[in-house]
């Protein structure tokens, strides 16, 4: 370029730089000035890079979901992993699954003591997952607490999380049929969880989700519309 020529030999900068003092004042480098374009070009790409840098971390969060039809079979009854029946047309309750989450097969022996009739997790968090649990013989739901410490009898996470609860909030809601749930929410130290009891078929089922603290915050839309998605189906 132009403003880039080459500079002259030393004697004659030297001379050149002495008749230039006694002649002329010093002059100040001339400005530069970006054409409109590249200016627009440069703050345009400025505010891409910040975008990207404050963007958060990307969720699990997503409008696919598939719809899980639990059969809650004794383990009597139970056909093997997954059962053999058809389970949409025998499923007693549904609940939604997100989009790339796994199912955990439930053992008979597991199913037999502590009532586990389904689990999905995210596989990149094992930790964060869904599952629901049954009891037979129940009737009707007793009050929320008695309800929710006969849980933890047979749940020792969910003992140690009750124990440990910086806050435990629990409420009673309907259904459009005018199907009661309790619903519990506990802030504990690392880890949250949403549960939803109901009543039906001389039943108990209980579905929790349950996720550590940095993935609640990052997941908690999606892990909210999970535990909102379970309810009972079928005849009560």
């Amino acid at each position: 370029m132009a403003t880039l020529s080459s500079s002259p030999p030393p004697s004659i900068l030297s001379s050149s730089a002495a008749a230039a003092n006694s002649k002329t004042p010093h002059l100040k480098p001339p400005l530069l000035f970006f054409p409109r374009p590249l200016a627009t070009a440069l703050t345009t790409a400025l505010a891409t890079s910040a975008l990207i840098l404050t963007s958060p971390p990307s969720s699990i969060a997503s409008s696919t979901y598939s719809i899980y039809y639990g059969t809650a079979a004794s383990a009597a009854n139970y056909g093997g992993y997954g059962g053999n029946s058809d389970k949409k047309a025998s499923a007693e309750y549904v609940y939604d699954v997100p989009e790339g989450w796994k199912e955990r097969l439930v053992s008979k022996v597991e199913k037999g003591t502590n009532g586990t009739d389904s689990e999905f997790y995210n596989p990149k968090k094992r930790q964060e997952k869904e599952y629901l649990t049954f009891l037979a013989g129940f009737r009707q739901l007793a009050p929320k607490d008695v309800i929710l410490n006969n849980l933890a009898l047979s749940d020792v996470e969910l003992q140690d999380l009750i124990a440990g609860a910086d806050s435990l909030v629990s409420e009673e809601k309907k259904d459009e049929d005018g199907q009661v749930y309790y619903v519990y929410e506990i802030d504990g130290i690392g880890k949250h969880s949403l549960i939803s009891v109901t009543c039906a078929r001389n039943k108990l089922y209980a579905h929790f989700v349950n996720a550590p603290g940095p993935e609640w915050k990052r997941d908690e839309d999606t892990l909210r519309h999970i535990h909102e998605s379970f309810k009972t189906v079928g005849s009560s």
